[in-house]
């Protein structure tokens, strides 16, 4: 009777598994379109643009949000770099913001064939033009996999903030064993993170915003955090395949993406890059309220990729060690 009951459940478990988008057939040709990008497999991704037309244009940026977040949150950066001469792209990648069936986890495979074919575009759009990759918590991890396996258009240099890369092999087992259930079973559950004391960042009224904004998402399934962590896993996969030059950016405050599984990412890294440590940092570091001093990093890293950094706060020694935050005054 056991036996049987354990078979019945197992079976119960594989017909309501996690549910991810998944890439199409191809359909035609990828292509920039007037309300967003059209990918190979018929799907249209909103992708947002900055430029200041009365200024030079010297660099491409293509940037990638987090999680339950989608291509605005990149508003305020872009429009500081456009009058610097940066011609910013914010793409809503699959299952976020105003791209298709939000809230259902895109699928990490399709993810990564959308940055790649949206760069590829973005390298032919602007010829002679650097193109570099900016990705920010999830959105890293998904440029961090992207980079590793580039066919066309590979960008001349990665920018990683708060990369999400807290995957399984740094994650407790009971996390690990709690979401395989959540996912397996229970695969539409919604969680909202009430209870859970974070501090993304300490932009308050933004925060504020970001809960008024319908296009964020509140309430996430199960089965997308089991994506999540998906992707999590290749990004830190992905770590000693990387071979452009690289910027990482941490927040000493960041409470989301734990310190030591970015130190184990940079363990990792055999191309040369340099790390950022903002003592006044939290998870969201270009919004923050001091995210000005992040911009500017970025635009002179994008520059001249062996200036000093304007902030100053570039960590040097080697193996890096990433220092525990002070106590905050909240």
């Amino acid at each position: 009777m056991l036996r049987a009951l354990a078979f019945l459940f197992l079976i119960s478990l594989a017909a309501c598994g996690p549910r991810e988008q998944g890439l199409g057939p191809p359909v035609g040709g990828a292509a920039l379109a007037r309300d967003g990008f059209v990918t190979t497999d018929g799907a249209r991704l909103p992708l947002r643009s900055w430029r200041d037309e009365a200024v030079e244009a010297k660099v491409v940026v293509l940037a990638l949000h987090g999680f339950n977040d989608y291509g605005s949150a990149w508003a305020e950066p872009a429009a500081w770099w456009a009058r610097q001469g940066v011609v910013t792209y914010a793409l809503d990648q699959r299952g976020f913001g105003e791209a298709p069936d939000p809230g259902i986890w895109g699928g990490s495979d399709a993810m990564v064939h959308d940055v790649q074919e949206v760069a590829a575009a973005l390298r032919r759009a602007h010829p002679g033009l650097p193109l570099f990759l900016l990705g920010e918590s999830m959105g890293a991890a998904v440029a961090m996999v992207a980079t590793t396996s580039w066919l066309e258009g590979r960008p001349d240099g990665l920018v990683l903030s708060a990369p999400g890369v807290w995957g399984r092999e740094t994650m407790p087992w009971i996390y690990r064993s709690a979401l395989w259930v959540a996912a397996h079973a229970m695969p539409w559950n919604l969680a909202t993170g009430r209870g859970i004391r974070v501090h993304p960042s300490d932009n308050i009224e933004m925060l504020r915003a970001l809960g008024r904004d319908p296009l964020v998402i509140k309430a996430t399934r199960a089965d997308a955090i089991w994506g999540l962590v998906d992707m999590m896993d290749a990004g830190l996969a992905a770590a000693s395949r990387i071979n452009v030059p690289t910027l990482v950016l941490y927040g000493e405050n960041d409470d989301i993406v734990p310190r030591q599984s970015v130190e184990l990412m940079l363990r990792r890294f055999t191309a040369p890059f340099r790390l950022a440590l903002y003592p006044d940092g939290y998870h969201l570091l270009f919004r923050d309220l001091r995210g000005e001093v992040v911009w500017r990093d970025v635009l002179s890293w994008m520059s001249d990729q062996a200036a000093p950094l304007p902030s100053g706060r570039e960590v040097l020694e080697r193996p890096v060690r990433i220092a525990r935050s002070a106590a905050r005054s909240d």
